[in-house]
């Protein structure tokens, strides 16, 4: 099998190559810059450029397309061009792949979207599943755009995998984000603490793809997210308990909203309950379902 992916060196995106290369995949990672593949990954990953480059012919049945690309939303205070950098960087990614493989004329054996639990809007108050309507905002918007960048190879006949990812924890991301002020005894949840935390392992996030790249009843949308969502306040308080420092500092709202504006009331100070229903039910184990395991095995 043969897996081409946008986005492959990234903080998913790596961790994506190395499972699919400790299972027997061959593997194409899509870049500008074919030199900085080779940089990241060494002998045994192919490099190739997303535009004029000869990927397309590598299209057949045996082949999975994952299109991770997009730049980080949480980069910081979202200004109207970042903003549109954001959509754009998504939207313009799906379509590029929707037309080469429209012109290549060859279908691949399936195509997996990236997207995010963002798609859900705040909630909250009660877990919720993939049955989850659409919310609001920016980040529901960002969703729905980018899930819908790609819904054209539904029509052609493409198996078609959309995953809704939550807070990915590893070493890097939101997590590397987090410790420093934990680590000086200033940590705690932002805000009231009361929003909701979907997490996942990144080993699980990686593997859980693989899984949907590998199954071949696996379509639609799946929430990659750990059986066991948690209150941001006991994210902190396990946290703050696996590094043996305080966790009862709350980060006031105010000052976020000074920070970081709009970016603070959709990514800090709200979230979601996700539950990974059709993940679970289509039969991936995980491998930290609980936060505590999760956290210890990052930075025990």
């Amino acid at each position: 099998m043969r897996a081409i992916i946008a986005g492959g060196t990234g903080f998913i995106g790596q961790a994506l190559v190395g499972e699919l290369r400790g299972a027997g995949w061959e593997i194409v990672v899509l870049s500008r810059s074919p030199g900085k593949v080779a940089e990241v990954f060494g002998a045994g990953v192919i490099g190739m450029r997303w535009e004029g480059g000869d990927w397309a012919s590598l299209l057949g049945p045996d082949t999975v397309i994952v299109n991770l690309a997009g730049e980080n939303i949480a980069a910081g205070r979202w200004t109207g061009e970042v903003k549109a950098r954001i959509v754009s960087s998504r939207v313009n990614a799906g379509r590029a792949l929707v037309q080469a493989v429209q012109e290549a004329g060859v279908l691949p054996g399936a195509f997996v979207q990236a997207s995010a639990v963002g798609y859900y809007g705040p909630r909250d108050n009660n877990p919720i599943d993939e049955t989850a309507e659409s919310g609001s905002g920016f980040l529901a918007e960002v969703c729905r755009a980018w899930e819908a960048s790609s819904v054209a190879l539904e029509a052609m006949g493409v198996r078609r995998v959309i995953v809704r990812t939550g807070m990915v924890l590893g070493h890097g991301g939101a997590l590397a984000r987090m410790l420093p002020p934990f680590r000086y005894y200033m940590g705690g949840p932002p805000g009231t603490g009361f929003q909701g935390a979907s997490w996942i392992h990144l080993a699980d996030e990686a593997g859980a793809i693989r899984f949907l790249m590998e199954t071949l009843q696996a379509q639609g949308p799946y929430n990659l997210t750990a059986p066991n969502p948690v209150r941001f306040r006991r994210f902190a308080r396990v946290l703050g308990q696996t590094l043996n420092r305080p966790y009862r500092l709350n980060v006031p709202a105010f000052a976020l909203r000074l920070l970081f504006g709009e970016m603070a009331d959709e990514v800090l100070l709200s979230g979601q309950l996700a539950l990974p229903g059709r993940l679970v039910e289509a039969g991936y184990v995980f491998r930290f379902p609980e936060l505590e395991g999760a956290l210890k095995d990052l930075l025990g």
